[in-house]
């Protein structure tokens, strides 16, 4: 694939404000075989005309820096994700600690993915739970738990995983946090054992 061909199109990518791309959309658009797609697309990013980020994964070479979160629909294809645990929080403001890792909820096993970006960490969540979620801000970006749940994922994780989600930082919670919400959110835990360990949380940090 020459230089010329894959450049227009990933000049039609761009037309679409899309600054990330994968190569099976280049593979769709041009009509041309994977193989020779990667192959142009590896000649360009040595030239720095386009970045690797992942495995399939691309972004047209912009001053503009590219948010982490910008990037989990691209990793995970086909499979529902939606930010949560201390990278909620901190989007929130709830935490002030910028997290080293993206942490997302999904219902498929946990997962690490390490990118030219950042690090991305899924965490099981049972299908029952898997709620409280939506687009950041509105904008169809990425999906995001709201506040309550965020907070209520990260004690149900805390339930197996011990004091890595259990013990925050510094919390400072805004006037539009509800606790009753984020309770209702704790009743909603199908195992009892869960359910009970997150409620003993709440009590103890007096909420």
């Amino acid at each position: 694939m020459s230089r010329q061909s894959i450049l227009f199109t990933i000049g039609k990518i761009g037309k679409l404000r899309q600054r990330i791309f994968t190569t099976h959309e280049i593979v769709m658009i041009s009509g041309k075989s994977p193989s020779a797609v990667t192959q142009a697309l590896n000649n360009l990013a040595r030239k720095g005309i386009v970045t690797k980020i992942y495995r399939g994964v691309w972004a047209r070479e912009s001053d503009e820096a590219i948010s982490p979160f910008a990037v989990i629909p691209y990793l995970f294809p086909g499979q529902r994700v939606y930010v949560s645990f201390i990278s909620a929080l901190h989007l929130y403001g709830i935490i002030e600690q910028i997290p080293q890792v993206t942490t997302l909820a999904s219902t498929a096993h946990a997962r690490k993915i390490s990118t030219k970006i950042g690090v991305f960490q899924t965490y099981h969540i049972t299908p029952s739970f898997f709620a409280g979620f939506g687009w950041y801000k509105d904008s169809g970006s990425f999906l995001i738990a709201d506040p309550e749940k965020a907070f209520v994922d990260c004690l149900y994780l805390s339930a197996s995983k011990g004091n890595r989600f259990g013990h925050f930082p510094e919390l400072h919670f805004p006037a539009s946090f509800s606790f009753r919400r984020a309770r209702a959110w704790a009743d909603r835990i199908q195992s009892k054992t869960t359910r009970t360990y997150v409620k003993k949380m709440f009590k103890e940090k007096k909420m």
